[in-house]
């Protein structure tokens, strides 16, 4: 019989890798059905947090579960690094996804299949592939004894897609004791690859993002038969409110995250970028034109409709919703847009609403994110961006917390990674997870 090591394999016996089990880790979570329809109407993240506690607690960590309602549940550990006295740095990711219709699907979104080099699955890219590398690089260390230079607070939340409320927005309000001396956290949505050429790609790691406001819009008018002359058309109004905001072009503003990105963009292309022509540019982008260019502006895209309940009644009252989504420091420009464009017959509600972020970059994290990436990937250069959407980032500043969207993935040049979020046929590269573990691991070294 082969005597034990140290870490409690055979003598002989190969020790697994952090490479080794991220796609088994990645697949087990795309298989759990955490769809989040907005409400409590999903499977919610009870079955996900309970997999993560598991799975953290066969490495020698004290997993805790929190519920915020039944089966809305988000779990947290921390690890004591080498100098407990040194600020602690948060690993967040949330375990919901948004919903999926199979019919649309080339594979079916929550059967984790592995095809053409790529796990498929609702949550591959957002993010249950962050989800997966984390606990991979943190079972890996764990089992090898290899200590955090500093406590990393790991957090794997529910409700991201929704805005959070049952999610991190519950654990800061409720429990703020977990995260006593994070000053740094780490997230999605960031240090993805851009190919530009044969010597150069770019990693865009999220340092900014946008605020929102989903809204109600109502108009309310006089009720009536279907067959008479009516000039109080609470569809008419609403219609066409609706229209000019959906073609409203809003202004470019040049924040400093766009202006850095531009300047980092401009010397990789070799040429003085202008926000004011991004046409040209946005061309050459591939994958990520939709993310840069979403940058560049407010937005207020209508998403949904509702009004009447028979052909030949004219209803009293028409509803719409709309995604509006502001840059930072330019949320009074925007509402005072949006009030403007509707009009006074139109009433405006927040649904949701919450603010923009944007912090720096520079210091040692980024620092950390650069040596990583480039002794991984020669060619690697981390430059900041712009999200257009928003990130449980928003919550975890309110403690203090910088954010900054890092989940490292080496992408193929034709890969529309944009696309992949909330999209049909989400998938991630299997030597993009592997990549993702590899840099992750050699960032908390460095951080």
């Amino acid at each position: 019989m082969s005597e034990p090591t140290t870490d409690g394999r055979a003598d002989g016996a190969r020790a697994v890798s952090g490479e080794d089990e991220v796609v088994d880790l990645c697949r087990d979570l795309i298989r759990m059905d955490t769809s989040n329809y907005g409400d409590h109407s999903g499977p919610g993240e009870r079955k996900a947090a309970e997999y993560v506690a598991e799975k953290l607690a066969e490495v020698g960590l004290e997993p805790r579960i929190f519920e915020s309602h039944p089966g809305r549940a988000s779990t947290v550990a921390r690890i004591e690094g080498e100098d407990p006295s040194r600020p602690a740095l948060l690993i967040h990711g949330h375990t919901d996804v948004v919903p999926a219709n199979a019919q649309d699907w080339t594979h079916h979104p929550f059967s984790g299949e592995v095809a053409d080099g790529c796990l498929w699955g609702r949550g591959a890219v957002d993010m249950k592939d962050m989800d997966a590398m984390t606990l991979a690089v943190v079972r890996d260390r764990l089992r090898s004894g290899r200590k955090p230079p500093r406590d990393i607070v790991l957090a794997f939340l529910a409700d991201e897609e929704a805005g959070g409320t049952y999610g991190a927005r519950y654990l800061v309000d409720n429990h703020p004791d977990l995260f006593e001396g994070v000053t740094e956290a780490i997230s999605e949505v960031g240090g993805f690859s851009f190919t530009v050429n044969e010597q150069l790609r770019l990693y865009l790691v999220e340092t900014a993002q946008k605020g929102m406001h989903w809204m109600k819009l109502t108009v309310d008018g006089s009720a009536g038969h279907g067959s008479m002359i009516h000039k109080d058309n609470a569809i008419t109004e609403l219609s066409e409110a609706v229209g000019r905001l959906g073609r409203h072009k809003f202004p470019v503003r040049v924040t400093k995250t766009l202006r850095h990105f531009l300047d980092e963009l401009g010397d990789a292309l070799g040429t003085e970028l202008d926000p004011e022509n991004m046409e040209d540019t946005l061309a050459k982008l591939g994958g990520i034109a939709k993310l840069i260019g979403a940058s560049l502006q407010n937005t207020a895209n209508p998403t949904q409709l509702g009004a009447g309940y028979k052909v030949n009644v004219i209803p009293g009252q028409a509803t719409a919703h709309v995604d509006g989504r502001f840059l930072p420091g330019y949320e009074e420009e925007f509402l005072a847009d949006l009030d403007r464009i509707l009009g006074p017959n139109v009433k405006r509600e927040d649904v949701h609403a919450d603010k923009a972020l944007e912090t720096t970059f520079d210091g040692a994290l980024v620092d950390a994110m650069q040596m990583a990436l480039q002794a991984e990937d020669p060619i690697a250069r981390a430059v900041p961006y712009m999200l257009s959407a928003g990130t449980d980032a928003k919550s975890f500043d309110d403690l203090g917390i910088r954010g900054f969207g890092f989940a490292p993935l080496k992408l193929p040049p034709e890969l529309d990674f944009a696309g992949m979020f909330h999209g049909v046929d989400e998938r991630v590269p299997v030597d993009g997870l592997k990549f993702g573990v590899r840099v992750l691991d050699r960032f908390i070294d460095a951080s």
